[in-house]
């Protein structure tokens, strides 16, 4: 896939693109990752697909310098930056405010085909809010997103919670020790607190952690909507999650297919845990995007 940056006020946004085909899939990232995670992709779906895969702020090569705050309306608008300089873009319905619009019928090439891991579940989730009718088919990798996290919201909804967060970063001790306490009496799962540890453990990535949290608030995904509007459009839902994953159950997956639109939406295990996005789940994630 070729490296580009797009200017963005004082910022400079990278994102990947590869592929020849008329078909627009974008990737969106996990935690912590990057565009590049979508690269092996590019050899099986190139000829089909155009990938566009955009490294969020505070992720990959993304230098990000405004305020913290990032939203789906923001990231519409870049995509449609990008698209406009690509040949044909209009003609193949990709800009999110002209062009063609997506039927939700994915025999048809104009629109969007969106992917998400994990964190970026969430975005392709609040992107189909917001632009349902450019959507031809989303597949989600154990994405976030489907449940409200108690102690995410406090910590990026509210300004009491967001100052707590920010002290906790700077004074973490009383956490290291309640997780500590948690593990030891097994009532934290061990694969979060692994998890959880590893992203406290260092200043740094306390630091990134507040920045990348505070940054994405904006993407809410409103999911009543959202399978509200999944049924009205007829838009096809792939979940993939894994059978050993303790981060992102697949339990959530279950519910929200279940929440009438069990005609639409089909769900996937793997014997796996959290990380899904690899090169082996390669066919797996290919038949999702086609069936």
């Amino acid at each position: 896939m070729q490296s580009f940056f797009l200017p963005f006020h004082s910022s400079r946004i990278h994102y990947l693109l590869g592929g020849t085909g008329d078909k627009l899939l974008c990737g969106f990232h996990g935690y912590g990752e990057s565009a590049e995670s979508w690269a092996f992709l590019e050899g099986a779906l190139g000829e089909d697909y155009t990938i566009l895969a955009i490294d969020l702020p505070f992720h990959g090569r993304t230098d990000w310098k405004e305020e913290l705050y990032f939203d789906p309306e923001t990231l519409i608008s870049l995509i449609g930056q990008i698209t406009a300089g690509l040949p044909g873009g209009e003609a193949k319905g990709w800009r999110p405010d002209g062009g063609q619009s997506g039927s939700s019928h994915p025999g048809d090439k104009t629109g969007w085909w969106l992917m998400g891991y994990s964190m970026g579940g969430r975005i392709a989730l609040s992107l189909l809010e917001k632009m349902p009718q450019k959507v031809q088919k989303l597949v989600l990798l154990a994405p976030d997103g489907l449940k409200v996290n108690g102690w995410y919201w406090l910590a990026t909804q509210t300004g009491l919670g967001n100052r707590f967060f920010r002290w906790t970063i700077r004074q973490p001790g009383w956490l290291f020790f309640l997780l500590r306490l948690g593990n030891a009496l097994k009532l934290v799962n061990r694969s979060v607190y692994k998890f959880t540890a590893h992203y406290i453990g260092d200043a740094f990535a306390r630091e990134q952690l507040y920045a990348r949290w505070t940054t994405m608030r904006g993407f809410r995904p409103n999911i009543r909507k959202i399978q509200a509007l999944i049924r009205e459009k007829e838009i096809p839902i792939r979940l993939l999650y894994g059978q050993h994953d303790r981060i992102i159950r697949p339990e959530r997956g279950e519910k929200f297919r279940k929440g009438g639109i069990e005609a639409y939406c089909r769900l996937m295990l793997v014997p796996m845990g959290h990380q899904l996005l690899q090169a082996r789940n390669g066919e797996t994630i290919l038949s999702l995007l086609k069936d």
